[in-house]
């Protein structure tokens, strides 16, 4: 492949891994964060649940978001490939 079909595939991949895997991984950490507010503000209200009995609010993360990051990184990963290849052939 020329170089420059290289440099190009490594854009579109960085690229599409930016624009798949980030708002995913955004949605994800504002909920995290959103409910480490919410358990502090149970904590604080004397509301909170006891550490030792497994219950918590944290749900991790919803099956789409784990796919969405999971094709960011394997496009991420893409891209890297393609500007080592397109590197090593200009």
């Amino acid at each position: 492949m020329p170089s420059l079909v290289w440099l190009g595939l490594a854009i579109a991949a960085a690229i599409g891994a930016y624009m798949v895997g980030l708002p995913a991984w955004r949605s994800y950490r504002s909920r995290e964060t959103r409910d480490l507010n919410a358990e502090r503000y149970l904590a604080w209200r004397g509301r909170a649940v006891r550490p030792g009995s497994g219950s918590s609010s944290r749900e991790g993360m919803t099956g789409e978001e784990r796919r969405n990051v999971v094709v960011g990184i394997v496009l991420a990963a893409l891209a890297v490939v393609s500007l080592i290849a397109f590197f090593a052939t200009s």
